[in-house]
C-alpha cells in the first residue's frame, strides 16, 4: 500500500509533517487544509504556490537539493521532496518559502504562454491568504513536529 494511504487523515492537522524517506531523499507532506474538512484549496491557488515555492526553493541556499515541489490531488496541500537536507533546514527553507510567498507581489514567474500550460489559472491572492496561513501554522515548528500522529 502507498505510505500516504496508511496514515490516518482523521487525526491529520494542518503542519508539515516526514511521509517517508527513501534512502537520502525525504519527502514531506505539507498541510495546508485538515482533510476531509472542506473548502479545500483553489486550483488557481495551488498553481500559483507551486510556481512561488518552487521558484524559491530552487534559487535558495539548498536548491540543488530539492528534488520536487508539487500538489496533493485531495487539494489539501503538497509535497516536498528533498535530498540531504537536515530536518531544521527543511522547515526554515519551507517557512521561507511560505514567507515570501505572503508577501509576493508582481509577475508570477513562469506564468506566461510560453512557460506555462494552464498561464490563465492562477491566484496570486489567494495563494498569499493560504500562504500566510501556513506562516502561522508553521511559526514555532521544530523537527519534533513532523511526526503523524499515530
Amino acid at each position: 500500500m502507498v505510505t500516504s494511504f496508511r496514515v490516518n487523515h482523521n487525526k491529520l492537522n494542518e503542519g508539515m509533517y516526514v511521509s517517508r524517506v527513501d534512502d537520502d531523499i525525504i519527502t514531506y507532506d505539507i498541510r495546508v487544509i485538515k482533510p476531509n474538512a472542506p473548502p479545500f484549496l483553489e486550483p488557481p491557488a495551488i498553481h500559483t504556490i507551486e510556481h512561488l515555492f518552487a521558484m524559491f526553493v530552487r534559487t535558495g541556499f539548498c536548491g540543488e537539493n530539492v528534488i520536487y515541489f508539487g500538489p496533493m490531488g485531495c487539494r489539501t496541500g503538497f509535497f516536498f521532496l528533498l535530498r540531504a537536507v537536515s530536518h531544521t533546514n527543511a522547515i526554515a527553507l519551507t517557512k521561507s518559502a511560505f514567507e515570501f510567498i505572503s508577501q509576493f507581489s508582481g509577475e508570477i514567474p513562469g506564468c506566461r504562454k510560453e512557460e506555462c500550460g494552464n498561464f490563465l489559472e492562477h491566484n496570486l491572492d489567494l495563494a498569499k491568504e493560504y500562504a500566510s496561513k501556513m506562516c502561522k501554522i508553521l511559526a514555532n515548528w521544530v523537527p519534533c513536529c513532523l511526526q503523524y500522529e499515530q
